[in-house]
């Protein structure tokens, strides 16, 4: 499997990424971040974390990193949580890989990652995904890590998504 870090992405670089500086967030970070941080999608996530910042600071150790290939440094998407453990222990995984990077092996490298911190955290007892029912490839990716449909549920943004759980 690929070595995988993650990078911290504070306040102010999420908000250059929010203004699409790229080159200020590169300068803060140190990190060969690429373009795909900055498009239309991506700004729309730091405008949300940035947001959800401001309403809950406690949930800036589990929100988005940056995935920063070990030991070659090369950024290829970005993987947090959506939150901190909720009042079951339950954290959501969230990750993304930029499209250059897509099909190598890196999104199942987040996922376990991800997994791996949540279940280093005795306050989390399950870790979440929720995804798109025609989302072939993120249904593929968490295949073989244990987890186990636990429903569905409706997200205003995203439409209808599959709920699984995996305890911890």
């Amino acid at each position: 499997m690929t070595d995988l870090r993650f990078a911290e992405l504070p306040v102010p670089v999420m908000t250059a990424l929010r203004d699409g500086d790229l080159d200020t967030a590169r300068a803060l970070t140190g990190l060969p971040m690429t373009a795909y941080f900055v498009t239309g999608e991506a700004r729309a996530l730091w405008r949300f974390r940035l947001a959800q910042l401001v309403r809950s600071p406690g949930d800036a150790p589990w929100i988005v990193r940056a995935a920063v290939t070990e030991p070659g440094g090369e950024v290829v998407g970005h993987a947090g949580f959506h939150a901190a453990p909720d009042e079951h222990g339950t954290v959501t995984v969230a990750y993304s890989v930029d499209p250059a990077h897509r099909r190598r092996g890196y999104a199942r490298a987040m996922l376990a990652a991800l997994i791996d911190r949540a279940a280093a955290d005795p306050a989390v007892r399950v870790v979440r995904a929720t995804i798109a029912p025609g989302n072939a490839a993120s249904l593929a990716t968490i295949a073989g890590f244990g987890f186990a449909q636990a429903g569905e549920q409706w997200d205003e943004e995203d439409g209808l998504e599959l709920v699984f759980d995996l305890p911890v």
